[in-house]
């Protein structure tokens, strides 16, 4: 005979719910049943001041406290495997939410699922009375007349009440699970929490992958590229130097070919270094802050405090972040800032902060929100957890301020 689909699953699903509230019972009515012997234990020593008792009520208080701590895992397990509802692992900080569903919940809920599984245990004897009756002596049935009307009123309470099992059981079920999540799962603030760290999590790896892609390019940009014109630009130096005898047309042709390959040299260095200079690898913030310096097109007075004798230095993308900052800043200067004659840059540490201080005495009047440029910088600033300040008032001077982490 086959079974009907429909009824095969709810058959699973009865089976799978009376499995998940007997694992349950069994989880629940133990710290109960702890609670029970710890009064017992109380009341003891309170009327028979017997010297023993203290000392099993003494032993008796460290299983309560495992049983409220160490029950959570057991429900992790009975919560995954027969409801496929996962719980979060707890942190030891978390055990007032564990004692609490163990050792206060948990009991309550015993109680409901014993009287769950008494109910079944009692409908299926009251639903086989009649079998039951049959299969003894006739000389039983004899001398109990009208047996058969108790007899069927019982089949039929215990029919109704096997039929009544399955939706009580999804309910306990469902309740259990919606107190689970509740009370042992996430709450708001702590997936909130979570989200905040996975999220900061994956920004940092994409900033140092950003960092990494850069690294590479300007690896490829100087070791191919830039060679190669390079070696342009020797030949037809050489070519220039040499080949006297050509006429003053072609001269003039190599002579135009030799400026532009060199200008492009030139155009690529300065692409290269803003990508991301290799003396920052190689030496250090303070000696490519000292190149920086070097070619601005106006005066700068470079200071750099950061203690020797720190255990490491800042994480790259931290320090290339705080190059660029100081890069596109006196970019900014050079451009924008009227009348300024000298710009002042100061990079120190303080503990797990980096802090950039650029300077200039122009007129002022920056204005970041008008700015894609210095929106720009406040957003690469961002980027890392920092923090963006700019002060630019009419008539100047005008100072942003930019603070780094640098966790040890």
């Amino acid at each position: 005979m086959t079974v009907p689909p429909r009824l095969r699953r709810a058959l699973v699903r009865m089976r799978r719910d009376i499995a998940f509230i007997a694992a349950g019972m069994t989880l629940h009515l133990l710290p109960l049943a702890l609670h029970v012997w710890v009064v017992v234990l109380s009341l003891c020593t309170a009327l028979d001041p017997d010297p023993e008792t203290p000392v099993m009520l003494g032993l008796t208080l460290p299983l309560v406290a495992v049983a409220g701590w160490g029950l959570t895992e057991p429900q992790r397990w009975r919560f995954r495997a027969l409801c496929g509802v996962e719980l979060p692992r707890l942190r030891f900080k978390e055990a007032k939410r564990q004692f609490g569903y163990n050792l206060l919940i948990g009991p309550l809920l015993g109680v409901l699922e014993f009287l769950l599984l008494a109910m079944l245990l009692a409908a299926l004897a009251a639903s086989l009375v009649l079998v039951w009756i049959w299969a003894v002596s006739w000389r039983w049935r004899v001398g109990h007349p009208g047996y058969t009307t108790t007899a069927s009123y019982l089949t039929v309470l215990g029919l109704v009440a096997l039929a009544a099992v399955p939706v009580l059981a999804t309910g306990l079920v469902r309740l259990e699970i919606l107190v689970g999540r509740a009370v042992l799962g996430v709450s708001r603030s702590d997936e909130l929490a979570r989200r905040v760290e996975d999220l900061t999590e994956s920004r940092a790896g994409a900033v140092d992958a950003a960092d990494a892609e850069r690294r590479r390019i300007e690896r490829d940009l100087h070791d191919g590229a830039q060679q190669r014109l390079v070696s342009l630009a020797l030949n037809l130096g050489l070519a220039k130097a040499t080949l006297t005898d050509l006429p003053p047309e072609a001269r003039e042709v190599i002579d135009v070919a030799h400026r532009e390959a060199k200008d492009a040299i030139e155009e690529l260095n300065n692409l290269v270094r803003g990508l991301h200079p290799a003396v920052l690898d190689e030496l250090g913030l303070d000696a490519a802050l000292s190149g920086l310096a070097a070619r601005a097109p106006l005066p700068v007075r470079l200071r750099v405090d950061l203690p020797p004798r720190l255990p490491q230095r800042a994480a790259p993308a931290i320090e290339a972040v705080a190059y660029f900052v100081v890069s596109e800043a006196l970019t900014n200067i050079a451009k924008h800032a009227r009348e300024a004659t000298r710009a002042d840059v100061t990079v120190t540490r303080l503990g797990e902060i980096l802090r950039v201080v650029i300077a200039d005495d122009g007129v002022g009047g920056a204005d970041p929100s008008k700015g894609s440029g210095l929106k720009g910088l406040a957003q690469r600033v961002r980027s890392v957890d920092g923090t963006f300040r700019m002060s630019s008032p009419v008539g100047g001077p005008t100072m942003m301020n930019v603070e780094l982490p640098c966790p040890m």
